[in-house]
């Protein structure tokens, strides 16, 4: 379902050339600044194959939400080629598109516009997202008067609304309480027993052990190692967060 063939993707990070008056003020005209390639994805290959639930685990800064990014193709590849078949359901910026100046009410016809779904369909599924998110006492009032927590509850569940066969993850199920996090747990086995193909990232070790089949270990950008995930788990706690 997915296949990544060598992909890089670089950033250029900017330094300033110059540190004394004397050079800011002579150098006006010139460059005032040098730039850095960060490979925050290096020569990456990866397969997943059709209904495979994979875990990603490594440190902040391992290159695990870029990587997810790519394959959503919310981001472009320096180098490499990646191919999907099938849609994509990306649980990445949960709670993008939404406009605080508008009612609970209308961010769930705006966001399930954005999922591609008829005014019809999202009307047939509206209390369905309201009683999940638990905002039925909030239909009416504006998105900036709703705690961050409410928004983000929201935005999951409109999020989970869609019928597409790939989904990439990255963290969602650490929000809310521990009543709406079990919700997530539970819409998650549902996508498992479905045969649905997820890419799993979080630093929950207990939930990568809980879900998935395979577990691929990112370091400095690259995948170092990957396998059952004991063993994963095993290796990146020993070897990795030392």
């Amino acid at each position: 379902m997915i296949e990544v063939d060598n992909v890089s993707k670089i950033f250029k990070i900017p330094h300033e050339r110059t540190k004394t008056l004397f050079h800011k003020l002579t150098g006006i005209f010139g460059p005032k600044y040098s730039f850095e390639e960060f490979y925050a994805v290096r020569n990456v290959s990866l397969k997943v194959d059709d209904g495979e639930f994979v875990g990603i685990i490594g440190k902040n800064g391992s290159g695990k939400t870029t990587l997810l990014r790519l394959i959503s193709k919310i981001l472009e590849p320096t180098n490499g080629k990646i191919n999907v078949k099938g849609e994509i359901a990306p649980f990445l910026e949960i709670g993008l598109g939404f406009h605080i100046d508008f009612t609970t009410r209308e961010n769930v016809f705006i966001n399930g516009t954005l999922l591609g779904f008829s005014r019809k369909e999202i009307k047939k599924r509206f209390n369905e997202i309201i009683e999940f998110a638990g905002l039925e006492n909030f239909v009416d009032t504006k998105l900036n008067k709703l705690s961050a927590g409410m928004q983000v509850r929201l935005a999951f569940s409109i999020a989970i609304q869609s019928e597409a066969p790939i989904l990439i993850v990255d963290e969602v199920l650490a929000v809310g309480d521990l009543i709406f996090q079990k919700k997530c747990k539970d819409v998650f086995w549902k996508y498992k027993n479905e045969g649905r193909t997820v890419l799993f990232v979080s630093h929950d070790m207990k939930l990568i052990k809980e879900y998935c089949d395979r577990v691929i270990i990112m370091h400095n950008g690259s995948i170092v190692n990957q396998g059952n995930p004991d063993d994963m788990i095993t290796c990146y706690q020993d070897k990795y967060l030392k």
